[in-house]
């Protein structure tokens, strides 16, 4: 598998941000995409979240500064999205698929499997930080329900046997 875990920058560390060079270098190359620096916004989030793992509010304040915007509008940006997560997130999150094709292919089963197996519910991390568990809306990946999404991988055509077998091998990787 090659699912990585998550490697989250502690909340101390990132309470007031700095680009460095490479990131700095990095968002102006994405901003010459771009008609405006607004229009920007999603793109270099994601590189923020992709190089401290969560977007805190010291990440807020820094990308708002760097692309001109007030810190409540990037807040409400990354408060809108489910793909930015405001808090350090767990060494894998499983996003599951609750909508109705994966529901009804056997979702609801996986759903309820990962609760009892993981000891959570949805939005929750189990006590030692290895899985998160969300429950999200779509992945557009319907011809192959029930999906779950691991971290950055998708997981298709999934049954209780091969998704223990998927946590067995994070759970293996500690």
């Amino acid at each position: 598998m090659s699912t990585r875990p998550l490697v989250a920058a502690r909340p101390e560390t990132i309470a007031e941000v700095t680009f460095d060079a490479t990131l700095e270098e990095r968002i102006v190359d994405l901003l010459r995409r771009y008609p405006t620096r607004r229009a920007a916004i999603l793109p270099v989030l994601w590189l923020c979240q992709e190089r401290y793992g969560w977007i805190s509010p010291g990440v807020i304040r820094a990308v708002a500064q760097r692309l001109g915007e007030s810190p409540a509008f990037v807040e409400g940006v990354v408060s809108f999205y489910t793909m930015y997560y405001t808090r350090p997130p767990a060494r894998y999150v499983l996003q599951v698929c609750t909508t109705l094709s994966c529901a009804y292919c056997g979702g609801k089963e996986l759903v309820e499997h990962l609760k009892g197996r993981l000891g959570i519910s949805f939005g929750e991390k189990t006590p030692d930080g290895e899985f998160q568990l969300i429950g999200v809306q779509c992945l557009g990946a319907c011809g192959g329900a029930p999906v779950v999404q691991i971290n950055d991988d998708y997981f298709e055509q999934l049954d209780i046997k091969r998704l223990d077998g998927l946590l067995d091998e994070l759970t293996g990787r500690r």
